[in-house]
């Protein structure tokens, strides 16, 4: 599963930034926990365990780089990505030394923050390649492409193909239109539409309440094995 996700303590105090990045990434199947300064964040790490840290470094009182320090004194070897307003080099490359894992400038689409989050979780988690799912008496081959039924094959198209293989290789993680456009040979978003439509009267028993190939509100698609 290419996908990670994990429990992320987010630590900002924008509420409405708070507000943001609790729905977006909760959305993105991520349990969210959040703190509106360094203090509350303190609390929070000495009750909780946390698989990752979005900490933002302008803060009123201990700023973020402050509360890095103290979390990396305390062999705290919790991925941290650092959001600020100041794209400073020399802040930049303070985080980096205290042993910030990423740095994101603000603003900032929340998708990017997602991507980056998953990437430093994938990197610090092995990962088991998924190499077949099942969906309602048919099984998807991941590394072969193939898609068979009762051992048959079940023709699919090029396009077809790329996306249920990209959908099969992060089963269960809402995937955006976005990046699916970007991944396979749709090009635009309302080709992925399109596509995921075909796919569903091919692997759905009924194509109108699909079960495995799911629309995820205001994000993509998620595939779900049986």
């Amino acid at each position: 599963m290419t996908q990670r996700t994990g429990h992320i303590l987010a630590v900002d105090d924008d509420d409405r930034l708070r507000d943001l990045l609790k729905r977006y990434l909760t959305r993105e199947g991520h349990d969210v926990t959040v703190a509106r300064d360094a203090a509350s964040a303190r609390k929070l790490m000495s009750t909780m365990s946390f698989d990752l840290v979005v900490l933002d470094v302008m803060m009123p009182g201990e700023d973020g780089l402050s509360l890095l320090k103290h979390m990396r004194e305390q062999r705290s070897d919790t991925p941290v990505i650092l959001l600020t307003a100041r794209a400073l080099p020399a802040e930049r490359i303070e985080g980096l030394k205290l042993g910030a894992d990423d740095y994101l400038p603000k603003p900032f689409e929340p998708e990017e923050l997602a991507l980056r989050i998953t990437s430093v979780l994938k990197r610090l988690t092995p990962e088991t390649p998924i190499e077949e799912i099942k969906l309602s008496g048919m099984i998807f081959h991941v590394g072969k492409g193939e898609l068979r039924k009762d051992g048959r094959l079940v023709r699919l198209t090029e396009s077809e193909t790329q996306l249920l293989s990209i959908l099969a290789a992060r089963t269960g993680a809402p995937i955006s239109r976005h990046e699916l456009a970007v991944l396979t040979s749709a090009g635009v978003e309302r080709s992925v539409d399109v596509q995921v439509t075909r796919l569903r009267r091919k692997i759905e028993r009924d194509p109108r309440e699909p079960v495995h190939l799911q629309t995820v509100r205001g994000v993509g698609y998620r595939l779900t094995g049986d």
